[in-house]
């Protein structure tokens, strides 16, 4: 998952308060004594009923945008990815209205677009390719590991002593935990577990190539993958830490890796049985 709020965009931090942290508690002490059996790595399946959960809490709670344009675009762009993607999930695309520059895909294919991304991306491929790669994350199951992970080592325990001793600390690490966790309730809970587990760079390389993989074969030229990656330099103002202080790769290293990938992605692209270029322009 690319902390896409981290690449432009002003950012409004939302502080976790005691009453979030207790609600997380709640939710995630349900998890580990029912759904999931103490001691015992959760399956696949009961991740995926975590999230679907946690999805339906974010759509009750979120505001989704209205604007048609942009929502018929997220929906034929989603379902294409998926379609190309070759999973059997339980497919849902949303487009929440958030000036956050950010996109985000839960195990088992939750996926929701914020409204603040869409005037950076430019065209519907640019979309294709940041669906392309967040789809990755939850095809390849990165974030089904850290999920895993989260739980295996009770998290939870440790992030409510926190919580109990401080109150409000903000507890969150990366934008997406941020917004999910002023939610409450279930998306508190998955925002703790999942969102603030960042991929590691390779986790974001494998993202970045099976991305651009899916939208070729989605029928979105993939150089426009590239490009995308150029905007969002533009946009930071060359405001990216260096490589070796972050888990993800410099959009320079990116640029660089897609390059190499796009003679083969091209293959995919032209063996597409419809093509659709760069898609409509953002407006």
């Amino acid at each position: 998952m690319v902390d896409w709020a981290q690449n432009g965009g002003s950012v409004n931090l939302i502080k976790i308060t005691f009453v979030i942290a207790l609600s997380f508690l709640f939710l995630f002490s349900n998890i580990t004594c029912s759904t999931i059996t103490s001691g015992k790595t959760p399956s696949e399946s009961e991740i995926n009923k975590e999230a679907a959960k946690a999805y339906s809490d974010i759509k009750a709670k979120s505001k989704i945008s209205t604007r048609q344009d942009w929502n018929a675009m997220v929906q034929r762009v989603a379902k294409r990815i998926a379609g190309a993607s070759g999973e059997n999930f339980q497919w849902e695309a949303i487009l929440i209205e958030s000036p956050e520059p950010n996109a985000w895909c839960m195990p088992g294919g939750k996926i929701a677009v914020y409204t603040g991304i869409m005037p950076v991306l430019k065209t519907e491929g640019a979309l294709a390719a940041v669906l392309g790669h967040e789809v990755a994350h939850a095809t390849r199951r990165h974030g089904l590991k850290g999920y895993a992970r989260a739980i295996e080592e009770q998290q939870a325990g440790a992030l409510i002593g926190v919580a109990t001793a401080v109150g409000g600390q903000l507890l969150c690490k990366t934008e997406n935990c941020r917004l999910l966790t002023g939610l409450g309730g279930a998306a508190a809970g998955i925002a703790l577990t999942f969102f603030n587990r960042k991929f590691s760079r390779d986790d974001e390389s494998e993202a970045d190539q099976f991305g651009q993989n899916y939208m070729a074969k989605a029928g979105y030229d993939p150089s426009e993958s590239i490009k995308l990656w150029e905007r969002m330099g533009s946009v930071k103002g060359g405001s990216a830490p260096p490589e070796w202080m972050s888990t993800h790769p410099s959009d320079t290293h990116r640029r660089e890796q897609l390059n190499q990938w796009l003679p083969e992605s091209q293959k995919i692209y032209h063996q597409a049985p419809q093509k659709y270029g760069t898609g409509n322009e953002i407006k």
